[in-house]
């Protein structure tokens, strides 16, 4: 699992993340005798089932069944890999990485904070240039004007950039910042043909970007006055921390929201976003710009099933809508759209509405294909062949990128209804253009199935089983040397004890939370972390060890000496062979009336 980092490092991070201070900064704790419990962050409830262990530094949900250690849960809340999780806590308790000690990566990562450093300052200056300066007034007039609050400036860290060629240009000076820096990051720009510096951002109220661990990495300007030629909007180039088509404004804010409810709503610019968020509606994000990339839709695959695209009423913006179906298809999101009234955008409409009937709004949007299906009717005159057969052409191309033969049905008969024909007509038509364009999406990888194990509980003794030998280190010698793993049903436990044993044999075991780290399928990790989470003492646990390995070896026994009774009544077994599996059956049973020892050998059996 950890790949490019050494076990040493891992544990160098383990050891300096408490777990009860990571989950602490993203969900409240309460002291629960020698744990704390929280409600679960990762599903919905009433009373707290979410139990942290700070002494076995592990957690584990008793409703969702979601557990692990410091790594795990970041990895699971912050919904992203596991190498970022590891970073994220890596730079939380300043600690470099080896792969980043190297010449080129070293040099890249000094580049990349400084570059952070920058933007936050800056940040803060255009900061205070709002909320104290005279050159701040325009901006906080238009704020007014739009009816943007005080709490939500403070939030998204509003500024001003002022009306000057050269203020921040003499803010970097003022801070020893080299103009080469300043142009790298994006913040001021070359005369041309000469050394001169100047602005980029100047006179604009400005909306900082920040990637999701909600570090300010780029900026949005909006212009406060100008003439016709002036750009309405001007953006941070792409640099070394900041890439247009990866970074969603808003959602270091709205990612919590987006996994309760499953669903993301997408705007189209800063102000929108803002407004939904104070009225309420905060499971929504913004591209920079209209168009939705590929990798805008895997971003949003990490949090969410569905998308809700809720551009602006203009054709601009519907036209938006449309192009970003191939994306978000692609990534196996479900697509609605809601149209707001014209004329309005989500956030004249929230001013005039309110935040709960732009949350009704919301959920009666369209799913995108009877949205399209709509629009094409609008748009194309359904009384000209000319009318009909664009229609039928469009509905037909975009239906099929789904690769969904139900959905192209549906789609067939619902556009042969509006069309006002047949709809056998309408399929002959559409299956004539999946033929002439094949324009369906490259199905998604498959997910790696656990196995099917993960959903059946063990049995008790097996449970119990992993409580010891997980909670008791000192049990690893015994169960080395009296257990067959092979006895244990459970394909999940048997995994466990074998990779606990294993650990035990070459001295690799550095405790629970360590063992997590090796274990692959989310489903060892939840049974590891139930086992463990709960604090039932074992009173004698070598004991009950020796109860429970001898209960699992006689279950064998029986499950063999069974399947040799079976396999004796088979009509093609003859009278030797008969007297052979006898036997076996009898030695079975005379090792069951004997005390547990070490097994030597595979007992002979059919399996």
């Amino acid at each position: 699992m950890a790949g490019l980092i050494s076990p040493a490092t891992l544990e160098q991070i383990r050891s300096a993340s408490d777990i009860v201070d990571v989950i602490g900064s993203y969900v409240p704790l309460k002291r629960a005798g020698a744990n704390f419990v929280a409600l679960c962050p990762f599903h919905k409830e009433k009373s707290p089932s979410f139990n942290v262990n700070p002494q076995k530094q592990i957690f584990h949900c008793f409703g969702c069944h979601k557990g692990g250690d410091v790594f795990t849960f970041v990895k699971e809340f912050e919904s992203i890999q596991f190498m970022d999780a590891v970073r994220r806590l890596a730079e939380r308790a300043k600690i470099p990485l080896e792969f980043d000690n190297q010449p080129g990566q070293q040099q890249s990562r000094h580049l990349k904070d400084n570059l952070l450093q920058i933007h936050e300052q800056i940040t803060q200056r255009w900061q205070n240039a709002l909320a104290n300066e005279a050159a701040g007034q325009p901006a906080r007039d238009y704020l007014a004007q739009r009816g943007v609050s005080d709490e939500a400036v403070k939030l998204f860290r509003l500024g001003c950039a002022p009306e000057a060629w050269d203020d921040t240009v003499n803010w970097a000076k003022s801070k020893g910042y080299e103009m080469a820096m300043m142009e790298q990051a994006g913040l001021i720009l070359r005369k041309e043909g000469g050394d001169h510096f100047y602005d980029r951002f100047r006179g604009r109220l400005i909306f900082p970007i920040c990637d999701e661990q909600g570090r300010v990495i780029g900026f949005s300007g909006r212009v406060l006055a100008g003439d016709a030629k002036t750009a309405k909007y001007v953006n941070s180039p792409e640099t070394p921390i900041f890439t247009k088509g990866k970074v969603f404004f808003g959602l270091d804010k709205s990612k919590r929201a987006l996994l309760d409810a499953q669903s993301a709503i997408v705007c189209e610019g800063q102000l929108d976003l803002i407004a939904c968020y104070m009225g309420g509606v905060q499971n929504i994000v913004a591209p920079q710009g209209t168009a939705l990339t590929m990798d805008h839709a895997r971003i949003l695959k990490r949090y969410v099933d569905e998308v809700v695209l809720c551009f602006d009423s203009d054709n601009a913006g519907q036209n938006a809508a449309v192009r970003s179906l191939d994306s978000l298809l692609a990534s196996g999101l479900a697509i609605r759209v809601a149209v707001v009234p014209a004329p309005h955008d989500p956030d004249s409409f929230i001013k005039e509405a309110g935040g709960p009937a732009f949350r009704e709004l919301i959920e009666h949007a369209q799913g995108f294909f009877d949205y399209y299906l709509n629009r094409l009717c609008l748009q194309n005159d359904l009384g000209s062949d000319k009318g009909r057969l664009a229609v039928l052409q469009d509905m037909a191309q975009a239906v099929h990128k789904t690769g969904n033969g139900v959905l192209v049905d549906t789609y067939a008969q619902k556009t042969a209804l509006r069309l006002g024909v047949a709809s056998e007509a309408v399929r002959a038509e559409f299956r004539k253009a999946s033929r002439l364009k094949n324009a369906g999406p490259a199905e998604p990888a498959e997910e790696i199935a656990e196995p099917t194990e993960a959903l059946v509980r063990p049995s008790t003794p097996e449970f119990w089983l992993l409580k010891v030998i997980l909670m008791h280190e000192e049990t690893a010698e015994w169960l080395q040397a009296h257990l067959d793993p092979n006895w244990v049903q459970h394909a999940i436990v048997r995994r466990i004890v074998s990779q606990r044993l294993a650990t035990f044999a070459d001295g690799s075991w550095q405790g629970v939370a360590a063992f997590l780290t090796q274990c692959e399928a989310a489903a060892m990790r939840s049974l590891i972390t139930e086992a463990t989470a709960e604090d039932r003492p074992i009173h004698n646990p070598t004991q009950q060890l020796n109860d429970i390995v001898l209960r699992l070896r006689n279950q064998f026994i029986d499950r063999q000496i069974a399947a040799l009774t079976q396999q004796s009544a088979q009509p093609e077994v003859d009278e030797a062979g008969r007297l052979t599996l006898l036997r076996e059956q009898q030695d079975l049973r005379q090792l069951k009336r004997q005390p547990l020892v070490p097994l030597v050998g595979d007992v002979e059996g059919p399996f």
